[in-house]
């Protein structure tokens, strides 16, 4: 099975080097394409057997497999460029959330599918989250998850849910970073403790406590009870939180779906043109 990634930005990068350190696919079994040609051949370098080819078109006539790691804006000329070469027993997997898999479907003649990683697939971690268009078949649908399996949690969601979920799974490791982050700023700025320790400190915590929450068995409301000794500190500081907290992710899940939409409406004005607004 040969496997074709057209991108290797952040994303695509990350996908193919997950995919040859966990034995999903073989180097040679891959190629690359990017709108800037030393960027694909740069990736090919770093595993040997990949092989970089400088179009979109040839990524597409090589593959079996082709993964869409490009931006939304980047969408229309991708698929304008490999329409002529796609093969109606192709998967076509796209990696960006308001690209839908009905935009791809009436696009192109082939079997759809939309994969939204998590920057943990990098440590062979996290959820990898699985859309399938009407045309996957099960050997499709099954060679999707076995091939992500090695790299992460394959979990099938409603495309529906597709804004939300990548809050929680994608965008989340930063939202979380960041308020670990604030965390060890103000330890440092307020006690003076070394920066690099405080980072090991809370790096290893933020560690244990996704065990507790995986392997662990226990509930983000379990494990704070069990910290959360009544009249405690962390008692204290829990209701400092609530306090300060309140309706704040609210508003972040506001805004990115706001720019979900935003991006959303910004694809179909690029595919369809005045076809969205009507006549």
């Amino acid at each position: 099975m040969k496997i074709g990634f057209i991108g290797t930005g952040s994303m695509g990068s990350l996908l193919v080097d997950s995919f040859i350190r966990s034995g999903a696919v073989e180097a040679s079994d891959v190629v690359v394409a990017n709108r800037t040609f030393h960027k694909a051949e740069r990736l090919a370098a770093q595993h040997p057997g990949i092989t970089a080819v400088p179009s979109s078109r040839e990524a597409a006539q090589r593959s079996d497999c082709l993964f869409l790691c490009v931006k939304p804006s980047e969408f229309k000329s991708v698929l304008q460029e490999i329409r002529p070469s796609v093969r109606s027993d192709q998967v076509v997997v796209s990696i960006t959330s308001a690209v839908l898999i009905s935009h791809l479907e009436d696009q192109l003649p082939c079997r759809i599918a939309k994969i939204i990683p998590s920057i943990t697939n990098g440590v062979l971690s996290g959820a990898s989250l699985c859309m399938f268009g009407s045309r996957m078949t099960v050997a499709d649908c099954c060679y999707l998850e076995g091939i992500l399996s090695r790299i992460s949690e394959p979990l099938l969601i409603d495309e529906q849910y597709t804004r939300i979920v990548s809050d929680l799974s994608s965008c989340g490791p930063a939202f979380i970073s960041f308020l670990l982050q604030r965390l060890i700023d103000a330890a440092v700025e307020m006690t003076g403790i070394d920066p690099d320790e405080a980072v090991a400190i809370s790096s290893a915590m933020l560690l244990g406590t996704g065990k507790l929450l995986t392997e662990g068995g226990m509930t983000p409301d379990e494990l704070i009870r069990r910290v959360s000794v009544p009249g405690g500190i962390t008692q204290q500081g829990l209701q400092l939180l609530r306090q300060e907290t309140d309706g704040m992710f609210q508003k972040l899940i506001t805004i990115t779906h706001d720019k979900f939409r935003e991006d959303l409406e910004k694809v179909e004005a690029s595919l369809y043109g005045e076809e969205v607004n009507g006549p």
